[in-house]
């Protein structure tokens, strides 16, 4: 059975080897200056901000992999210099009105906090609270790049409960003078109202084909490689135009074969090999004997930390190829309704499972009916 490693790449947090740490910009001129991956115009106005010394609260969204956080990371080293890059992990204890203890981790600078609240699950409403409230009361160290609030960096924002959403939206109001949110987020779709009107929206689309090759090729050229053109191109297509795995996609090119060649194959990760094969099974045959087997492969795929929207996301871009083109509409309604429960869920499995029997009956029928017109 193929194993589901190289799974952090598609996770929250930056897992880069540090032989690539060095390759991501400082600062936000770096970035209008450099490949182009940024709009000059979006960092002209979120600089000018900065330059003021101030700034609201920001809501920052786009896909995985096109530079949320490094564009944080920039701005907030143009507000308070290179201290921010001494980050240290903290293991913060948070007890909730019921004296239940919450284990959270966070990471830190003397001017500011990254933490991921939904990793409390549904005590994300205290974690958001008392955290928030902790940093705005705290005081900061004397320095020349003291400002009169620190910055609270919020991850994965579309991720919270509802109720969570609206106490940070009280939350962001009261400690408005003393602390600001940058809010982090792949989609505002979920992310309530009240919350966005109170924030600056910062839109990070993916880089282009043609960026990502560019910056590939400066990265290589920076490492002392010779990349061909082609597999650049090809390493931009297999990655989805995210910047993040094209990196590491381009260093496993590396060590696979060096030189580089314009044919080379570029390593796929494990779980997206597997479950490609685990879409094929679905469609070769329909039955409750391979209903059973593909319940075992997704339960492979969930205990090695693939997240339950990424598997339902990649089943039906694998099953919409199998699919002819009058079964695709219905297809991607089912996928929608089962993602929508997905997301009202607690069980990841009982919807995925329900998911895949619902698109075998359909499939099954659809090739019955074909196969009955045929013979009439």
């Amino acid at each position: 059975m193929t194993t589901c490693h190289g799974l952090k790449q598609i996770r929250r947090f930056r897992v880069l080897s540090p032989s690539l740490l060095h390759v991501f910009p400082l600062l936000l001129r770096d970035m209008a200056q450099g490949d182009g991956f940024f709009t000059s115009h979006a960092n002209s106005s979120t600089k000018h901000e900065v330059q003021c010394g101030d700034f609201p609260h920001l809501l920052v969204y786009g896909p995985s992999g096109a530079g949320k956080k490094t564009r944080i990371m920039c701005l907030l080293r143009e507000l308070y210099g290179p201290g921010v890059e001494k980050l240290r992990i903290e293991h913060q204890t948070i007890v909730a009105p019921s004296k239940k203890k919450i284990e959270i981790n966070t990471i830190a600078s003397n001017y500011h906090i990254e933490v991921n609240p939904s990793d409390a699950g549904n005590q994300d409403r205290v974690v958001i609270q008392e955290l928030i409230k902790t940093v705005a009361q705290s005081q900061q160290i004397q320095s020349s790049t003291q400002r009169e609030f620190k910055v609270v960096l919020l991850t994965e924002v579309d991720r919270l409960t509802k109720d969570a959403q609206h106490a940070l939206r009280r939350t962001m109001e009261k400690y408005m003078a003393t602390c600001r949110l940058i809010l982090c987020s792949t989609s505002t779709s979920k992310v309530i109202g009240p919350i966005q009107s109170r924030c600056l929206a910062v839109r990070v689309p993916l880089p282009s084909t043609e960026e990502v090759c560019s910056i590939l090729t400066s990265v290589c050229k920076k490492e002392g490689l010779v990349l061909p053109p082609e597999l650049a191109k090809q390493i931009s297509e297999k990655s989805g135009r995210n910047l993040r795995r094209a990196l590491l996609m381009c260093e496993a090119c590396r060590v696979q074969q060096y030189p580089f060649s314009a044919d080379q194959d570029v390593p796929e990760p494990d779980w997206e090999v597997y479950l490609r094969e685990t879409a094929n099974a679905i469609v070769s045959q329909q039955s409750p004997q391979r209903l059973l087997e593909v319940r075992a492969r997704l339960y492979e795929l969930l205990t090695h930390c693939i997240p339950p929207d990424i598997i339902i996301k990649g089943l039906v871009g694998e099953l919409l190829n199998n699919c002819d083109g009058q079964l695709k509409a219905e297809v991607a309604h089912l996928a929608a309704y089962y993602e929508h429960r997905l997301q009202l869920g607690s069980k990841a499995i009982y919807h995925l499972e329900a998911f895949i029997a619902k698109f075998m009956a359909m499939y099954k029928k659809f090739m019955e009916d074909g196969l009955d017109a045929m013979m009439f």
